[in-house]
C-alpha cells in the first residue's frame, strides 16, 4: 500500500472496529438529550466525550476479543482481517481515553458529569474484560445507558426523571438479549456463557420482547 494512503486506510479500519452502529446511535441519543439541558454548541461538546468513551468502548471490545474473533474467522473485523494491528489498537484506546477524560471535564459535564461518565465506561469496560461470561452480563448494561440521562442532567444541576433513565436501562438491556443472537452458538462453544447464552435464542427473545414493553410502558407512564 502507498504510504501516504495507509493512514487514510487504518482511520477508515478503526472507525469500523469501533462498532459504528450502536456508537452513531450513542452519540446521536446522547446529543439529542444534551440540547434539553444545554445550547446546541454545548450539545456538541457532550456527544464529542461521548463519542471519544464509545471509540474506548468499541476498539477494547475488538482487542480483548481479538483471539476468539480470529477462532471464530470473523475477518469483517479489521483486527483479525490484520487491516490494523493490536498495537496501533492499543495507543489508539488510549488516545480515546484521554480524549473523553478531557472533553468531559473542559465541557458542560464538568467534574459530577465526568465522574458519571466514567463510571458507565468502567462498566462497559468490565462487560469486555469479564462479565459477559458471567450470569451478570446485563448488568453493564444497565448501569453504563443508565449512566448516561444522569451524566448530563446532573451536570445541569437537574435529575433526570425516573421514566427516562429506567427507559434507557430496560431498553439496552432488551438490546443485548437480541444483539448476542447472530452469534449465539460460537459464544457458548467459545465459553462465553452470559445471560442471553444460558437462556438460549427463544428465552433470549421472550426477555428481549417483555423488556421492549415495560421500556414502552414506562415512558408512556411517565408522560
Amino acid at each position: 500500500m502507498d504510504k501516504k494512503l495507509k493512514p487514510v486506510a487504518e482511520l477508515s479500519s478503526l472507525l469500523r472496529a469501533c462498532h459504528a452502529g450502536p456508537t452513531l446511535l450513542v452519540v446521536t441519543i446522547s446529543f439529542i438529550l444534551a440540547t434539553s439541558q444545554f445550547s446546541v454548541l454545548a450539545s456538541l461538546e457532550v456527544a464529542s466525550a461521548i463519542l471519544a468513551g464509545q471509540f474506548v468502548v468499541g476498539w477494547s471490545n475488538d482487542l480483548i476479543d481479538f483471539d476468539l474473533d480470529a477462532q471464530a474467522a470473523r475477518s469483517k473485523k479489521p483486527l483479525v482481517s490484520g487491516e490494523i494491528s493490536p498495537d496501533l489498537l492499543k495507543r489508539s484506546i488510549l488516545i480515546a481515553m484521554i480524549a473523553a477524560l478531557v472533553l468531559s471535564l473542559i465541557g458542560p459535564l464538568g467534574i459530577i458529569g465526568t465522574a458519571i461518565h466514567s463510571l458507565g465506561l468502567l462498566s462497559a469496560t468490565g462487560y469486555n474484560l469479564k462479565l459477559k461470561r458471567t450470569i451478570l452480563s446485563p448488568l453493564p448494561y444497565i448501569i453504563s445507558f443508565g449512566a448516561m440521562p444522569w451524566a448530563i442532567y446532573k451536570a445541569n444541576g437537574t435529575n433526570p426523571p425516573l421514566w427516562m433513565y429506567s427507559g434507557f436501562a430496560l431498553f439496552s438491556t432488551a438490546f443485548h438479549f437480541l444483539n448476542v443472537l447472530k452469534d449465539l452458538q460460537w459464544d457458548i462453544s467459545q465459553g462465553i456463557l452470559g445471560a442471553p447464552q444460558r437462556l438460549g435464542r427463544i428465552g433470549s427473545i421472550a426477555v428481549a420482547a417483555i423488556l421492549f414493553i415495560l421500556g414502552l410502558l414506562v415512558i408512556v407512564a411517565g408522560n
